[in-house]
């Protein structure tokens, strides 16, 4: 093995991956973070109230979940093709079209007259979402600097988060308008962030078409071969399962179930999940850049298993939110990791348009699974087993990275 380079010290010598910790993000970056608070912050215009309206049309509470699940279902069915369009188009055309996209749907949704066209709008909103959502990270990985990518990721999903905890609050007002007004706000947010990346993303490295530069894209076999890869694919699946699935399906009822706390109790729990999510992400991007990629991970997955393993054993309101707080906390550390690892595996000079639909997909699929699962164990077994049986995926996928190898690649610094 050969060694390293070494200072007067005696200590390695690195260029050290803190250092570019203090530069300013990329101007282009930073267009992406605008239009990822904009997505966000319209998201959670209609995600109050969509349920609501769907009860508008005469339908009950199964019907009215069907309209929330359509959407995810669309985003897993088109992934392939999002991914595919983007090798074919690029990154930013399929961003903006997909925007545009959930743009008229969500529009359509305002004037739908009845049940079944609520569906089918909704359900088209879906497959454009899916289509910004692989582009968006596929331009992410292009633009963001290679010993940035943890802190770029953290930024990113630091917008996301600002805009969804604002969403609620301003939708909640709209809705004093009337149940249609949100829909409208929200369609109008889309168009201004297709605007925004359409007019003001300054330069996208690489050709339209062949991925960058002219290269080939990234092969998922390829990108399946890579430990790194495979294992973010199961930590996908286990956070998409945890945190989008049972944390918005099964935490509200347990909170209402088997706390007896009332709605509010609900509400609270995502609010701390989403208060310790933003208290890690502060800190997070940039562990990730200068620790790497492996550690975060570990630490996050096990942080957020054992405290959502937890939840379910909770006798009282403040444990139980002390319990959701850590396991916002445990996602935040692994999620600008997770982000950056596979964009190490993808490079700058790759189009990864199927790799990332394929990692997407393994998130929507444990959204999917998780709350059904969950849902069915919490009936039989008890509440309990269904959070510890969440707890289980996520230190599963613990293993899965201890065994991958470590992406961060950290060059020798000549000049000491």
């Amino acid at each position: 093995m050969t060694p390293l380079p070494r200072n007067a010290a005696g200590k390695p010598r690195f260029s050290a991956v803190r250092r570019a910790d203090g530069a300013p993000l990329p101007r282009d970056i930073k267009v992406m973070l605008v239009a990822a608070f904009l997505i966000a912050l319209g998201f959670g215009l209609v995600a109050p109230v969509l349920p609501q309206f769907a009860t508008t049309f005469d339908v009950g509470a199964t019907a009215a979940a069907v309209i929330v699940s359509i959407f995810a279902l669309m985003r897993l069915l088109f992934a392939p093709a999002g991914g595919a369009l983007i090798g074919r188009l690029g990154e930013r055309p399929v961003y903006v079209a997909g925007l545009l996209i959930v743009a008229a749907s969500t529009a359509a949704c305002a004037f739908a007259q009845n049940y079944w066209q609520l569906l089918a709008f909704r359900g088209l909103g879906g497959a454009g979402s899916v289509m910004f959502t692989v582009a968006s990270m596929a331009l992410v990985i292009r633009l963001a600097p290679p010993e940035s990518r943890g802190r770029v990721s953290g930024a990113y999903a630091s917008a996301f988060l600002i805009g969804n905890v604002c969403g609620p609050i301003v939708g909640g007002l709209l809705a004093g308008f009337g149940l249609r007004i949100p829909f409208l706000a929200y369609a109008g947010a889309l168009v201004l962030a297709a605007l925004v990346v359409q007019t003001q993303l300054s330069h996208v490295p690489g050709s339209a078409r062949g991925g960058a530069g002219g290269a080939p894209a990234m092969r998922l076999g390829e990108a399946f071969r890579d430990s790194a890869y495979r294992a973010a694919m199961l930590s996908s699946f286990a956070n998409g399962w945890a945190t989008f699935g049972v944390r918005m399906a099964t935490v509200p009822l347990f909170a209402v179930t088997a706390l007896g706390s009332g709605p509010g109790a609900a509400g609270w729990a995502l609010a701390v999940f989403a208060a310790g999510n933003a208290l890690a992400l502060t800190v997070s991007g940039r562990l990730a850049d200068s620790l790497g990629r492996k550690p975060m991970m570990v630490a996050g997955l096990v942080v957020t298993g054992a405290a959502t393993a937890g939840i379910g054993l909770m006798q009282g309101l403040g444990w139980f939110l002390a319990a959701s707080m850590l396991a916002g906390v445990g996602a935040g550390m692994l999620n600008p990791a997770q982000q950056a690892a596979v964009a190490d595996v993808i490079g700058r000079d790759r189009s990864g348009g199927p790799v990332l639909a394929a990692y997407q997909m393994t998130s929507d699929i444990g959204a999917i699974l998780g709350p059904v699962l969950v849902g069915l164990l919490a009936d039989r077994l008890g509440y309990s087993w269904a959070f510890a049986a969440t707890g289980a995926v996520l230190l599963v996928a613990a293993l899965g990275w201890l065994a991958a190898r470590e992406t961060v690649q950290r060059q020798p610094d000549p000049t000491g």
